[in-house]
């Protein structure tokens, strides 16, 4: 009965949820990036034409592994690959022909329609920190994620201006069970946040109590018509889909929901030493899992991805923020385009222990990079610290703070009749300054791009006010943001519903932490 009350005023909307979010406090969101800047195309028409090539020929020749899942076999026979145990050739041509039934953008929608984004063509969507076990913060130092620190990340998410996305399992919140930690992570999206998100993965039952989680959020006619989720479904690279993940892609494409179809790539590790090697691998990895994605269902959302970072030979450490990263990103980016996918790529990447320097140059180097590289959906894009292991507090608003840079630059440059100056130009005249002059005042409060984190005062305010580093300054920025933080309206009955559909599923699952 809540259940279909919960719809009903999902699909009708009500008075309790208008009064809801008429007493909501509004928090100040950028719509999505339109890129008005070319993208940085680095390979040349032969060099793309030869590593598609080579990348038929590895799924032709060498094939690709779908492990533990006949199912999958038998659906790969049926198009026509020649299956050979659990290892899947793929005639030439066969997994291009199968892709092309995917969109090239596609919307995803969030509970509060202001806040839908769209994905592909020359749109960017920016998703924070991804995965990491760990969190970080000036306070606490290094520990164990918790339940009540992945809330805080929503929390700061919801209030980051330049973040149109919740994104999915921002930490691990290691003090809740395995198998039931995929409910309260959603649960504390669908709530605490009105911004879009992504589903469970790591089991294709969660995927499912995902979908059933948002056909109460959104009523279940909305979500069988519309995508609500975009999920992260990695490849075990080199060449190889466990059932696990495709399980979780099987689970969303025949529900319409979008999966990033993502090699998981570190240079000499997981793929070759070399650029043109890493694009090929990758090629025929994306290849077969988007084809894979449209025989489940025809025409189902999907995003072409590619997490790239190449390894130290010395200790065998990820590296970021490299040269071959960057070349390996846009390359991908050319390929995707030319499959006329979305492309998901690119983050806030460092190996640093802290958000510190190094942190603050890899970083900046992989965002820039995303940018140019025509990426559409960028997971990662704030609180990456220590190559993925943990997430910072303080670098998650700082690097939010950053990722306005990328909205600024995305736009282009204007050349109207306003941003020629020539009125300005005119009255200044040779040997005066523009501060006081008509199109100054005019302009001045939108004219350039405001950081709300990083220190511009004179060194004796600075000094007088603590001489506070930038990780001091993030800190003080994380708390005031949680201490503004108000959670966004929602409908009573249909939070009540959500909460019962975890309280049920939780009680019928005896605690795993495996």
């Amino acid at each position: 009965m809540a259940e279909a009350e919960a719809r009903r005023r999902a699909r009708g909307g009500g008075g309790a949820a208008r009064r809801a979010e008429r007493s909501a406090v509004s928090v100040d969101t950028a719509r999505f990036i339109e890129r008005n800047i070319p993208n940085l195309e680095i390979l040349n028409d032969e060099a793309l034409e030869i590593i598609e090539h080579n990348a038929e020929t590895v799924l032709e020749e060498i094939g690709v592994a779908f492990t533990e899942n006949p199912e999958a076999l038998k659906r790969w026979k049926d198009v026509g690959a020649d299956v050979q145990g659990d290892r899947v050739h793929i005639p030439r041509g066969l997994a291009r022909t199968l892709c092309a039934t995917a969109p090239a953008r596609f919307t995803q929608a969030a509970r509060n329609p202001e806040r839908n984004v769209e994905i592909g063509g020359k749109s960017m969507v920016l998703a924070p920190v991804y995965g990491p076990p760990f969190v970080r913060d000036l306070d606490g130092g290094r520990r164990y994620a918790t339940i009540e620190d992945f809330r805080n990340f929503v929390r700061l998410g919801y209030m980051s201006k330049w973040l149109h996305h919740s994104g999915g399992t921002v930490c691990e919140p290691t003090d809740v069970p395995v198998n039931k930690r995929h409910l309260d992570m959603l649960l504390a999206h669908m709530t605490l946040s009105d911004k879009p998100f992504m589903g469970s993965v790591t089991e294709p039952s969660r995927a499912q109590d995902s979908v059933e989680m948002c056909e109460i959020l959104f009523g279940r006619d909305f979500v069988a018509e519309n995508t609500v989720m975009t999920s992260l479904v990695n490849i075990n690279s080199p060449l190889t889909f466990d059932a696990t993940m495709m399980g979780a892609l099987e689970v969303y494409a025949a529900a319409n929901q979008a999966s990033i179809v993502s090699p998981f790539i570190v240079g000499g590790a997981m793929a070759p030493v070399s650029v043109a090697g890493t694009l090929t691998q990758v090629a025929a990895e994306t290849l077969a899992g988007v084809a894979y994605s449209q025989m489940i269902r025809a025409g189902s959302p999907v995003i072409m991805g590619a997490f790239v970072t190449s390894i130290d030979m010395n200790s065998g450490a990820p590296t970021f923020g490299t040269p071959e990263a960057a070349q390996i990103t846009y390359g991908v980016g050319q390929l995707a385009r030319r499959l006329n996918l979305p492309y998901r790529s690119g983050g806030a990447f460092c190996g640093s222990k802290l958000p510190d320097a190094q942190a603050g140059y890899e970083s900046a180097n992989s965002l820039n990079v995303a940018l140019l590289a025509g990426v559409n959906f960028m997971l990662h894009a704030c609180g990456w610290l220590e190559g993925g292991l943990v997430a910072s507090f303080e670098k998650f608003v700082m690097d939010a703070d950053q990722l306005g840079i990328l909205h600024k630059l995305a736009e282009g440059v204007a050349v109207d009749e306003n941003a020629q100056a020539m009125d300005a130009i005119r009255e200044v005249g040779p040997g005066g300054h523009y501060l006081g002059c008509a199109h100054t005042q005019a302009n001045f409060k939108s004219a350039f791009w405001r950081t709300g984190v990083l220190d511009y005062k004179p060194f004796e305010t600075w000094d007088e006010e603590g001489a506070r580093d930038t990780q001091a300054l993030a800190a003080a920025r994380v708390k005031k943001l949680l201490a503004d933080y108000q959670q966004p309206g929602i409908d009573p009955a249909v939070n009540e519903a959500l909460s019962d559909y975890v309280a049920r599923k939780k009680a019928g699952m005896k605690d795993s932490f495996t």
